[in-house]
């Protein structure tokens, strides 16, 4: 037996004898939300995200017993889970290009959002991961390190390198 989950309320039980469950979505789920907004720029996807990290973990049969960090851990599946939102709208929609408007030489901060995002979405996974982590999410690079059990050394060459690329796609656009 699932219980309905909606935006203001915290579930009574997710699933009947998983109370594990259950606390590790009270104690999580603002996390996971804000991260999957900052991503998707959107509340639907960012309950969608929501949704499926959660719905991963109880389709689990070790379910959240083996989660060490719960915090990182959901932090970098709402990451995944968010750029993959994104990547599926980009490949997703058919734009005519004779209808779209001629580009502004200011684009206003939700277009430049927008194309941050679709920027993001082309990275490679690990790249997407730790830019987002840094920069939406404000983790420090040793933070970001600890987490993903890297050497802050890599985090930091691999920021150097996104944000390299991020600004040659930008300039592209």
């Amino acid at each position: 037996m699932t219980t309905l989950i909606t935006k203001y309320e915290v579930p009574i039980s997710i699933i009947p004898n998983r109370p594990e469950l259950d606390d590790l979505y009270r104690n999580h789920h603002l996390t996971v939300f804000r991260t999957a907004y900052r991503i998707t720029g959107n509340t639907a996807d960012a309950e969608d995200v929501l949704q499926t990290v959660f719905l991963r973990i109880v389709r689990r049969e070790d379910a959240a017993d083996v989660i060490e960090r719960p915090e990182n851990y959901l932090r970098r599946a709402a990451v995944h889970a968010a750029l993959d939102v994104v990547r599926a709208r980009r490949s997703g929609a058919d734009i005519d290009l004779d209808r779209l408007p001629a580009p502004s030489s200011r684009p206003d901060e939700g277009d430049l959002r927008d194309v941050l995002r679709h920027a993001l979405s082309e990275l490679p996974a690990r790249s997407a991961e730790i830019f987002t982590l840094r920069f939406f999410e404000g983790l420090t690079n040793p933070e970001i390190a600890k987490a993903l059990g890297i050497s802050s050394i890599t985090v930091a060459v691999t920021l150097h390198r996104t944000r390299r690329e991020l600004q040659k796609k930008l300039r592209a656009s």
